[in-house]
């Protein structure tokens, strides 16, 4: 039986890329989940891990969708050997009990772990430097004062949220979060 594992690190992140590369590779069964990958706890891994069997694929689209490092790459791959799976990364092959397969997972986990430690090394520099800056403010920036708001949710009161959103620029998504916490508020 062919399987797929699929992951993405954060909910804003899609998956379908991954979910389209793996039935394109024929996987009869996809284990998908929205969990980052430093995390030990990913449900959805262990659930098809459990599931292998002698004779089984596992397929992900890249090694870093799978491991948290090289050691857990390293140990991951060898414990499903063990268990007679094979292993198929699609941008790398399908990666055998070989010594130059065994190679080879072992320098491409390598890059992988170093890619990633960059990533994490840019975005902490580039927050750094947002920090500095006078006007600096963590998170998203408020797209509409108080003020908007509370006049946006006074037109609500004779007109439609199509017509409100029209009006103001706010949009319906906004106008109804906003409502609703005013709703609680008043409660």
């Amino acid at each position: 039986m062919k399987y797929g594992y699929a992951r993405v690190s954060t909910i804003q992140q899609d998956l379908e890329a991954q979910l389209q590369a793996l039935k394109n590779e024929g996987c009869e069964v996809i284990y998908s989940e929205k969990f980052t990958g430093t995390k030990a706890d990913r449900p959805k891994f262990k659930e098809v891990l459990a599931k292998l069997e002698a004779g089984d694929t596992l397929t992900v689209t890249k090694l870093d969708r799978f491991a948290r490092s090289t050691v857990d790459a390293i140990n991951t791959v060898k414990a499903l050997f063990e268990r007679g799976v094979k292993v198929h990364v699609l941008n790398m092959g399908l990666v055998e009990d070989t010594p130059t397969g065994r190679l080879i997972l072992t320098i491409m986990s390598g890059f992988a772990e170093f890619e990633r430690d960059m990533i994490v090394e840019r975005t902490q520099e580039g927050k750094a430097l947002a920090r500095q800056r006078e006007d600096f403010r963590e998170g998203r920036p408020k797209k509409f004062k108080k003020s908007q708001i509370e006049h946006a949710l006074k037109l609500l009161e004779t007109n439609s949220y199509n017509q409100v959103e029209n009006m103001t620029g706010i949009s319906k998504s906004t106008l109804i979060r906003a409502k609703k916490r005013q709703e609680q508020l008043n409660h």
